[in-house]
């Protein structure tokens, strides 16, 4: 990102070694043809940056900077990727960089877009001019420097570039830059194949002519003299409504329709609603706005299936409580409970008082209990109390980022229920750390199945490119739903760059997932949801008729329950008490289920009256039935003539007669789990209490083993399970993956051999013991003895292993103990709480995302501070007493448990070993426990004068 000092330090430049080169980036505005315009213009660019190369240019600045009246700028994209491509096609792109020199681009995106498409700088000169006259006009304080503004702005952008690649799992700008990974919506062929050439572009649309007719009038509008008392600038309105702004379905007009009409059971206000939002004829909003249903024998409307029963094909979509308030989240539960849908916990786990019914017998609890990268609140007893586990891949508005707590949002009561700490923004990890292939996504939805048996699994998608090939890979994985999420939505806490341009319409997505599914035979074992900004029955019925089954509503549902999208989620302060924790503004909550209730029965009835004009009797009957669907004929938006739906009304022929829909099951994989035989061992400690010990050999085919066994103990002895080491298992061998994983409180596993990977995954309370073979021949501490990604979303009991581990150890942990002799890369990342001692080696990257808990590392060589990465910890050396007593203990417990040689060489020289401990401490967390402890000692009677004074 340069600056326009820096642009102009550039072009002073004298070198014969190093030429930079400016290039115009404008055509001509006052023409009778505006695509031979730009077309021209385009051409003109391109033989000057090629002619540039040439002469021994290595710099090449394209500038729309010399505009005028007559000369209108070329879109900075489409000159970029024009140049770009011509220079790839031509082998001249090595040779030169390319700079953006524009006054276009201003948001992140814009300039994820420019890298992408081949730019290696650029200078938006735009906007640093706009933040200097923003300062001029007190708009900014006038205290800060214009070169402090600046770089603010740069850091603000280098951050949201650095998290839009991360979102993609690119770690560098070079593997970013030109690697477009973009899908264009709305752009034709010929157009996307000549100056984006490779990027994908599905359902045509827009060209040259269209382009050039844009940025004419944009440029026309600039330069004619304003009536007097005009806005300045148009408002514009991307973001929040505007009147005369970008059209928005969500307006004053549908917002006040529909909350009338669930606040008074009013049908007719309902049918105004619905009419509004699916009445796009003038302003398109959505590729579903130029469907319509082609004409068939109509039936009675008595003998379409009642609303009672498509109900339950309803549910709210993933809101975590933390990202929206508890009142709206259990309102949404006890709503949908009613009617025999479901209701999403979102990735912020849940009360388990919320597991009881109420007095009135409605319930709280969410059907589907989400288990997403962050695995917030994922415990045992939290998966055994769903109807439905669902997987969260990647989500609508933030694919690939996960949810993101801002820290003023995690109060007491949130910490509590994600096992964190107050005041610390907690960060989902991209969801990479178990789920690397299809067949890792395949072991999560067995270790699901585990914790639950008898229980669905679904696995959430985000729609874009490719998204079928995916959904086929969930299919093979056993799991029993995929959910196709639309880019639309992203409420509770969604920062406003990840509102727009993530993702692609669930449409796309969900049609090519039923194509995939029905050409693989693969889509009669599989239920397919789709959601993202469903608003009414008609939505419903064209996402059945694309293939969905089930259908969710998220933004609806809270716009129900009284949000006006004030679009302040992020910041806590929705005045309406729905997305914020502030127990002030949660007062004003004033939705209630029964208005829920109202809204789904709404839609329900209007998806009745459309099937009775379709010709449909039962709704499973109009699932993945396309040919029902066509484009609107006279299309009068002059941007929407080009689009093909071709692709979208595809249908694939059934492979050997098999359904478009599901009508079969999973196998089940369960039979033969080794946890069955435990079961029956086991009895005695379960029934009764009784202190139980046996010994059982494994092999690495017994994956998850004692996960079946803690789901039994929880759900009859609840969450603080059986009393500690009630039942001992010792097992001899090689234990597969997910070995203990969710392993319950009372419950010890000592393994005298090897593990594979993803040990104590979700470690509930139990123990694991790793000990190497007493005749092993090699040293504990310098082999590995356990896989990757140990304690994954650990959140209570302790491990101690004899020998190093994998990378990825203690990942996202919670609140384990754990206690291991060395381990790869990646140690204790994303840890937002839990104690964790290492007693030996250590990889690169320790730390990475840690902002809670505690880390204790020996290091004997000094070289631990080149290893940690210190972005977000501070390292110092274990002087308090209280830090050498716990670690000595934990090291004496290690010992006990493993009789680990390491260990018994620590404690006989510990005079001089503990000096040689690091402990690792995140920042922030050392901030929220100082404040803590403050705010207690605030309430004490020794309170100091002085701080009553000042």
């Amino acid at each position: 990102m340069l600056t326009s000092e820096d642009i102009e330090r550039l072009r002073s430049v004298s070198r014969d070694d190093f030429k930079v080169a400016t290039v115009s980036s404008v055509f001509e505005a006052d023409t009778s043809d505006p695509a031979g315009s730009l077309e021209r213009g385009l051409n003109e660019l391109i033989n000057a940056a090629d002619m540039a190369i040439n002469e021994g240019a290595s710099l090449i600045i394209i500038s729309d900077r010399n505009i005028s009246e007559t000369k209108a700028p070329i879109p900075s994209l489409l000159a970029t990727a024009a140049v770009h491509h011509s220079l790839l096609k031509s082998g001249k792109r090595c040779r030169a960089g390319l700079i953006i020199e524009s006054g276009e681009p201003r948001e992140v995106m814009h300039f994820c877009l420019l890298c992408g498409f081949g730019a290696n700088a650029f200078n938006p000169y735009m906007a640093f001019e706009i933040l200097n006259q923003l300062q001029k006009q007190d708009e900014l304080p006038a205290s800060m420097e214009p070169v402090q503004i600046a770089d603010n702005y740069i850091a603000a952008i280098k951050k949201g570039i650095l998290k839009t690649m991360s979102k993609m799992g690119i770690s560098t700008l070079r593997s970013y830059t030109g690697a477009q990974l973009f899908e264009a919506i709305g752009l034709n062929s010929g157009f996307v194949c000549e100056y984006f050439t490779g990027t994908s572009s599905r359902i045509g649309g827009i060209g040259l002519q269209e382009v050039a007719q844009e940025a004419i009038a944009r440029h026309k509008s600039a330069f004619e003299q304003r009536p007097a008392g005009a806005l300045e600038l148009d408002f514009g309105g991307e973001y929040h409504f505007r009147h005369n702004g970008e059209q928005h379905l969500w307006n004053p007009t549908t917002i006040s329709k529909l909350q009338y009409a669930v606040k008074y059971d009013d049908s007719k206000a309902y049918d105004d609603y619905a009419h509004a939002v699916n009445d796009q004829s003038k302003k398109l909003c959505t590729l579903r706005g130029l469907f319509e249903f082609t004409p068939s024998e109509a039936v009675d409307i008595d003998e379409v299936e009642p609303a009672s029963e498509i109900v339950k094909r309803f549910c709210t979509g993933a809101m975590s409580h933390g990202s929206i308030s508890k009142e709206a989240h259990e309102c949404m539960a006890i709503a949908m409970n009613r009617l025999g849908g479901m209701s999403n916990t979102g990735e912020g786990g849940e009360e388990s008082s919320r597991y009881k019914p109420e007095p009135n017998g409605d319930s709280k609890n969410c059907a589907i209990k989400q288990v997403a990268s962050g695995r917030f609140g994922v415990t045992i007893n939290y998966l055994a109390h769903a109807k439905e586990l669902q997987i969260k891949i990647a989500q609508g508005a933030k694919p690939g980022e996960g949810g993101q707590l801002p820290g003023h949002k995690v109060t007491k009561e949130i910490a509590e229920m994600r096992y964190s700490t107050p005041g610390v923004t907690l960060i989902s990890p991209p969801p990479h750390h178990d789920i690397y292939s299809i067949e890792d996504l395949a072991q999560l939805v067995y270790d699901l199945k585990c914790s639950n048996p008898g229980v669905k699994v679904s696995v959430k998608l985000v729609a874009e490119v490719g998204v079928g090939t995916i959904a086929a890979g969930v299919a093979k994985a056993n799991a029993d739903e995929v959910l196709i999420s639309g880019h639309d939505g992203g409420t509770g806490a969604s920062p406003l760059s990840s509102i727009k341009h993530t993702g692609c319409p669930w449409e796309l997505g969900l049609a090519e997932t039923q194509q995939v599914l029905v050409m693989n035979g693969l889509r009669d074992r599989i239920r397919v949801q789709t959601d993202g900004q469903l608003k009414t029955g008609r939505d419903v019925v064209v996402a059945a008729l694309l293939g969905a089954e089930q259908f969710g509503f998220a933004t609806t549902a809270l716009v129900s329950l009284g949000c006006t999208m004030l679009r302040k989620c992020h910041e806590g302060a929705c005045t309406f008490g729905i997305g914020t924790q502030d127990p002030e503004l949660r007062k004003r909550f004033a939705g209630k289920p029964e208005y829920i209730e109202r809204f789904m029965h709404f839609i329900a009835e209007e998806v009745r009256q459309i099937m009775a004009q379709l010709g449909f009797k039962k709704f499973e009957d109009m699932i993945g039935r396309a040919e029902h669907l066509g484009i609107r004929k006279a299309i009068e938006h002059w941007k929407a003539k080009g689009l093909d739906y071709s692709a979208i009304f595809h249908q694939p022929t059934a492979s050997d007669g098999k359904a478009l829909r599901l009508s079969s099951q999973q196998p089940n994989k369960l039979k033969d789990h080794i946890d069955w035989q435990i079961l029956e061992k086991a009895k005695p400690a379960i029934e009764k209490k009784e202190r139980t010990t046996f010994e059982l050999p494994i092999r690495n085919t017994n994956r998850t083993v004692s996960t079946i066994l803690s789901n039994n103990i929880v759900k009859k002895h609840g969450p603080q399970g059986l009393p500690d080491n009630t039942l001992e298992i010792v097992f001899r061998g090689s234990a597969g993956q997910s070995f203990g994983a969710f392993l319950a409180p009372g419950i010890t596993l000592r393994l005298i051999g090897e593990s594979n990977d993803y040990l104590g995954k979700g470690l509930s309370g139990g123990r694991i013991v790793v000990k190497t073979p007493e005749k092993s021949p090699f040293i504990a501490h310098e082999n590995i003895i356990v896989g990757n990604t140990l304690l994954y979303g650990a959140t209570s009991g302790e491990v101690f292993v004899n020998g190093m581990a994998g990378e990825r150890f203690c990942v996202r942990n919670s609140g384990a103990t754990a206690v291991v002799e060395g381990l790869g890369d990646h140690g204790c990342e994303y840890m937002t709480g839990g104690t964790v001692v290492v007693l030996g080696k250590t990889g690169c990257n320790f730390a990475a995302g840690m902002s809670g808990g505690a880390a204790y590392v020996l290091d004997e060589m000094q070289l631990f501070d080149t290893l940690c990465n210190l972005d977000m910890v501070e390292l110092e050396s274990v002087w308090q007493t209280s830090d050498k007593d716990m670690l000595f203990d934990l090291i004496q417990r290690h010992l006990k448990w493993t009789h680990s040689k390491r260990a018994q060489y620590i404690l006989d020289t510990w005079s001089d070993m503990v000096g040689k401990f690091v402990k690792v401490v995140p920042i922030d967390y050392r901030k929220a426990l100082e404040k803590m402890r403050a705010a207690e000692q605030r309430h004490t009677e020794t309170t100091p004068a002085t701080e009553e004074v000042f």
